[in-house]
């Protein structure tokens, strides 16, 4: 067909695809695809959401200051050097957007979250994708493809969909080997869930040097996937450049009523915390003692692998007819596992059953 043709590269990209939600011929399922939080949102933030409705027919707040201090507040972060977004998605865009141009390139990990190649291809940028090893990101890796070209370095610490992180020190090494027109965006979309000491959410490196950025969300340990709320931690000039590009109303009236409500609710944000603490491990380590490959995971999820495509594809839909939703990742290059999210706890024990059983007779 005749008309107008996008840029160059746009038609070549892979549309990301989410976590399925529905099974046919099942009426109940449990969502298991897309590491949502299985508490949901603090009740609190369900009623600023609701009062919200009184109010939208006028416009957004351009700059929800209210919002961004509270963040701040929260992490003891300036307020003045946060960036709201329409989900971290968008503040990702904008980054590739602002520091990426044609024949540019952006490095990321082999098994890192899809999205970073679509924004640096959008951008007109080239993705490089650097190996991990054991599933974990690999500094060296990375160092070892910096050339000329390279503009941005997308970390997820912990990783999206392997669940594994680099510490601190490990993090600042990375860091310290990249040239300082190398912008490094460290995305901690998980970063609530982590409790081990030397985990490292980006937030001190982005305090002390001008190439560093963290992101975050609002999509997993605070329930509100569905309203789309993501913020960024920059250095000032980062600050300013990002400022300048993102739609003057990008986050939504109620999106700004419910996130503030929900930074505000710590104690619902442990709830979260503390149900992911519980059944992380106890479905690592029963899946586990099923013969299955569990990746260690630091997020609210765990990497499954079943040896063969033909025995994830087996065990996924043997899920399914519990309604038990996973993801499968053949997008990814990683045909052979599943990646299950942390539910509540029918969900859970279902899994655990329903593994179980399949563990028993593929054998």
């Amino acid at each position: 067909m005749s008309g107008p043709q996008p840029r160059a590269g746009v038609l070549a990209i892979e549309p990301y695809v989410g976590g399925e939600s529905s099974v046919p011929g099942r009426n109940r399922v449990f969502k298991l695809s897309s590491n949502e939080s299985p508490l949901g949102p603090s009740r609190h933030a369900l009623v600023a959401y609701r009062d919200a409705a009184a109010e939208l027919a006028a416009y957004p707040k351009g700059d929800p200051a209210e919002l961004r201090a509270a963040i701040g507040r929260v992490h003891g972060l300036e307020a003045d050097r946060i960036v709201l977004g329409c989900g971290s998605d968008e503040i990702l865009h904008l980054i590739a957007q602002a520091y990426l141009g044609p024949g540019e390139e952006a490095i990321s990990t082999a098994y890192s979250f899809i999205l970073y190649r679509i924004v640096t291809h959008a951008a007109g940028g080239r993705n490089v994708l650097a190996p991990e090893r054991d599933y974990r990101t690999d500094v060296d890796a990375i160092l070892s493809r910096v050339t000329s070209c390279t503009r941005l370095v997308f970390v997820a610490n912990p990783n999206n969909p392997t669940g594994t992180y680099i510490s601190a020190a490990e993090l600042a090494r990375l860091h310290a080997g990249l040239p300082a027109d190398v912008l490094l965006i460290v995305d901690a979309a998980y970063a609530e869930y982590v409790a081990e000491k030397d985990y490292a959410n980006g937030a001190e490196l982005a305090r002390a040097h001008g190439n560093v950025v963290m992101t975050r969300t609002f999509s997993k340990a605070y329930g509100l996937a569905g309203l789309r709320l993501g913020w960024a931690y920059c250095p000032p000039l980062v600050h300013d450049a990002l400022e300048r590009i993102r739609g003057p109303f990008n986050t939504s009236v109620p999106a700004q009523a419910a996130g503030l409500a929900a930074v505000n609710d710590q104690g619902h944000l442990r709830l979260a915390v503390a149900h992911n603490a519980r059944w992380l491990p106890e479905l690592a380590r029963g899946i586990a003692a099923m013969g299955i490959e569990v990746v260690p995971s630091f997020g609210n999820f765990l990497l499954l692998g079943f040896g063969s495509a033909a025995r994830a594809d087996a065990a996924d839909a043997a899920l399914r007819v519990h309604g038990l939703i996973l993801r499968g990742l053949k997008n990814y290059g990683m045909e052979t596992m599943l990646r299950l999210s942390v539910g509540g706890e029918e969900a859970n024990r279902l899994v655990l059953e329903t593994l179980g059983q399949f563990a028993k007779g593929s054998r």
